[in-house]
């Protein structure tokens, strides 16, 4: 089965012409949405009880991994990542004890390079999330450097990560690839972030807002949705995620990808459009 969805479920006001759109009005246009509010602080188990309520039972979340975990944030004094993991499971279990986890994300930052040290850091992050489904997201090209892409693919495979295929700026250096090789048969993940080569290496307070500034064309789409069709074959679920929305594009790029792999989802929430 393949999902479709976009990052957050709020801002995309090309689905309902509002400002803020709820959960629930997203979910009649998507069976899946990826939550990065993981990434600042772990959801309450109140929170991730109010998000099931809100959608249908074949909705799946993906949510990221706290940003001390990812090594975007050092640990509080008093703090260990085995006592944060065991809460963000505890918090979690409704979600994941009712099937509607797609997956936990754990996304990387440039600085995380392919070092011996880092490759046994993942193992440990493998360790405090075992049967839990675990996708891992790069942002350094150095895992995928080819003296070392073999050994990156066959890592992910051997401790059941799904390495996440991603789409980036095409014209740095230091991007990383759209490579669409399926580590995990169970599950595999698309993230698309635009192609804002101008955005991408942007700082400062507004640099979020630049970065996935992007709309994808036609002919961007057609090569996405190759990339996409041509993993049908090695996994059993897949998870496409348009977050290249501070332009407001995502939902509306989800919205033309989804046709495009003629895809009709049964089970949505009444949407807007079809109660008119």
């Amino acid at each position: 089965m393949i999902r479709i969805g976009c990052t957050s479920f709020k801002e995309h006001t090309y689905l309902t012409g509002k400002k803020e759109t709820t959960l629930y009005e997203y979910a009649g246009y998507f069976p899946l949405v990826e939550m990065d509010t993981g990434f600042y602080f772990i959801p309450s188990r109140a929170n991730i009880e109010t998000w099931l309520k809100q959608v249908p039972q074949q909705f799946r979340f993906i949510v990221k991994v706290q940003k001390v975990f990812t090594k975007h944030q050092e640990l509080e004094e008093g703090q260990t990542l085995t006592e944060l993991a065991e809460q963000l499971k505890s918090n979690m279990a409704p979600m994941i004890e009712s099937g509607r986890l797609f997956c936990l994300l754990a996304q990387f930052p440039a600085t995380f390079k392919c070092t011996r040290e880092n490759v046994d850091y993942l193992r440990i992050l493998r360790q405090l999330f075992q049967d839990i489904p675990l996708a891992i997201e790069f942002r350094d090209r150095s895992w995928y450097e080819e003296k070392y892409l073999e050994g990156t693919r066959n890592f992910m495979k051997n401790h059941r990560f799904s390495l996440v295929i991603v789409d980036e700026p095409k014209k740095l250096s230091t991007t990383v690839p759209l490579d669409a090789y399926v580590t995990n048969e169970d599950f595999t993940f698309f993230r698309f972030h635009g192609r804002n080569d101008m955005g991408w290496t942007a700082t400062g307070p507004d640099a979020q807002k630049v970065r996935t500034n992007y709309r994808y064309n036609e002919e961007e789409l057609t090569e996405l949705q190759r990339a996409v069709e041509s993993a049908k074959s090695k996994t059993k679920e897949i998870a496409v995620i348009f977050n290249n929305n501070a332009g407001g594009d995502a939902a509306e790029n989800a919205t033309q990808f989804k046709r495009r792999l003629g895809l009709d989802y049964d089970e949505l929430n009444p949407s807007q459009l079809e109660l008119f």
